[in-house]
C-alpha cells in the first residue's frame, strides 16, 4: 500500500465517519495522513491520536472545501510532500424538496460534491500519471444510481463522482494510477444519524458500519472502477437497476425517503 499509493495520502472529508475510517485503515497500513476538514478542535484531536497509536506524520488542514482558496491552501500546505492517495469523502446534503430549497444550498453541493473534488483530482493526478503510480477513491452514493427525490441535488453530485471516477479509471490505468467510485448505501456514521431517520427499518439493506465500507473500498482499488460495498447492498442495486423499469426505480427511492423523513415533505 505504501509503495504504491504512499508516502502521503490526502483525505478530504476527514475528521468524523467514513472519512476518520480511511484515515485510521491507511494509518494502519503506515501512510502518512493530510486530514482536511472543518471542525478544528475535532481535527486537532484526531490528528494527535493518529500520530500517538500509528507512529506516522500527519497534517491536519483546516480548510471550506467550498471555498475559493481551496486549491492555493492546498498546494501551499503541501508543496513539499509527494502525495499518492487521494480519498474524497466529503459531502454537503440537504433534504427537502428541490424548489423549497434556497439556491445557495444546491450550489454548496455541487462546490463541496463535484467542483472540489474535481480540483483536487486535477491537481494530484498530474504529478501521480507523471510518477507513474497513485491511487484516487471518490465516495459516490447508492442514491446517484437513479433519481432520488429530496435529494435531488446531492444524488446528481454523487451520479457525478461516479462517472468521473469511472472515467478516469479508464483512462489512468495505464499510467499505473488506480480510481476507484465506492457507491457506499446508509452508513452508520455521525452524519448519517444526524439526519434522524423515522423509519430506516424500511431500507432493503441495513445499515453497514463505516469499516467495512472503508475495508471493500481500499481491498478494491486496482481492481475494478466502482463498487457497491455489502453484499445486501449489491442486490438491491442489481434490483433497482436491472430488475426494475427505472420509472418503478425512482418512484420506489421516491416512497423510501417520503417515509424516512415525512417532516421534510
Amino acid at each position: 500500500m505504501r509503495k504504491q499509493y504512499g508516502p502521503w495520502a490526502l483525505i478530504a472529508g476527514a475528521s468524523d465517519g467514513l472519512g476518520a475510517e480511511f484515515a485510521r485503515q491507511l494509518a494502519h497500513k503506515g501512510l502518512n495522513l493530510i486530514l482536511i476538514a472543518r471542525r478544528v478542535e475535532l481535527l486537532t484531536k484526531f490528528s494527535k491520536e493518529l500520530r500517538s497509536r500509528h507512529g506516522i506524520q500527519v497534517r491536519p488542514i483546516v480548510q471550506d472545501l467550498a471555498a475559493d482558496d481551496l486549491l492555493a491552501n492546498i498546494k501551499k500546505e503541501t508543496g513539499d510532500i509527494e502525495i499518492g492517495m487521494l480519498v474524497y469523502n466529503a459531502a454537503h446534503s440537504i433534504i427537502g424538496a428541490f424548489l423549497d430549497q434556497p439556491l445557495e444550498n444546491h450550489l454548496a453541493t455541487i462546490n463541496v460534491n463535484c467542483r472540489a473534488p474535481l480540483l483536487l483530482i486535477y491537481e494530484l493526478g498530474l504529478k501521480m500519471r507523471a510518477r507513474g503510480r497513485g491511487g484516487i477513491i471518490l465516495m459516490s452514493s447508492m442514491s446517484g444510481l437513479q433519481g432520488s427525490a429530496l435529494v435531488a441535488s446531492y444524488a446528481a453530485s454523487k451520479a457525478f463522482n461516479l462517472i468521473l471516477a469511472e472515467s478516469l479509471w479508464e483512462e489512468l490505468r495505464s499510467s499505473g494510477v488506480d480510481v476507484l467510485a465506492c457507491c457506499a448505501g446508509a452508513t452508520r456514521t455521525p452524519a448519517y444519524l444526524a439526519t434522524n431517520p423515522e423509519n430506516p427499518g424500511i431500507l432493503s439493506a441495513p445499515l453497514m458500519d463505516p469499516a467495512a465500507v472503508v475495508k471493500e473500498a481500499l481491498d478494491s482499488l486496482g481492481k475494478a472502477p466502482s463498487i457497491v460495498p455489502g453484499r445486501a447492498n449489491r442486490v438491491a442495486t442489481f434490483l433497482m437497476t436491472r430488475l426494475m423499469p427505472r420509472q418503478l426505480a425512482i418512484k420506489t427511492i421516491a416512497k423510501t425517503l417520503k417515509a424516512m423523513y415525512p417532516g421534510h415533505l
